[in-house]
C-alpha cells in the first residue's frame, strides 16, 4: 500500500511549522539530546509527524535508549516510513524520513531491543504526541 504525497512549498512550510520544526524537519537538523520535548515522555498515545499528520510511531514500543532523543524499536506501519542512505558529516547512516511528506525524522541504528533489533531514534521537533 502507497502513501500519498503531501507538497508544499519551502513558504509553505515555514509558515506553518516552528524554526526549530522547519529546520530539522524540512531540512534535516537534529535537536540537541535531551533537550526535546518527547525524548522522557512516558504517556500513552501516538506519534504522528508534525508537517503532514501522519501516524508513525506508538508509545507502546518507545524505550529507553539512554541517547537523549525519544526511540522506538518499529514504525507504526512499515510503508509510514522511507529509511534512505545519508552520508553526512563523514559518517554512513540510515535516515528515516515520513513517507508521506518526506519530513526528516531522525535516524535507524541496530542496536535496538527485541523483537526487531532496530532503534528508531527521532526528532521530537519532527513529531506531534497524540495523547490517548
Amino acid at each position: 500500500m502507497q502513501v500519498e504525497k503531501v507538497q508544499k512549498t519551502d513558504e509553505e512550510w515555514k509558515r506553518q511549522l516552528s524554526p526549530e520544526q522547519y529546520q530539522v524537519a524540512r531540512h534535516a537538523g537534529t535537536e540537541r539530546a535531551f533537550t526535546g520535548k518527547y525524548w522522557n515522555n512516558h504517556e500513552h498515545g501516538l506519534y504522528r509527524c508534525v508537517c503532514c499528520g501522519n501516524a508513525l510511531f506508538s508509545s507502546d514500543t518507545k524505550f529507553e535508549s539512554g541517547t537523549g532523543w525519544p526511540s522506538f524499536y518499529e514504525p507504526v506501519a512499515k510503508q509510514n516510513v522511507t529509511v534512505k542512505r545519508d552520508i553526512s558529516f563523514g559518517m554512513a547512516r540510515a535516515e528515516v524520513l515520513c513517507a508521506k511528506c518526506d519530513a526528516h525524522l531522525g535516524h535507524v541504528f541496530d542496536d535496538g531491543p527485541r523483537p526487531t533489533g532496530l532503534r528508531y531514534c527521532m526528532n521530537s521537533a519532527s513529531l506531534d504526541f497524540i495523547k490517548s
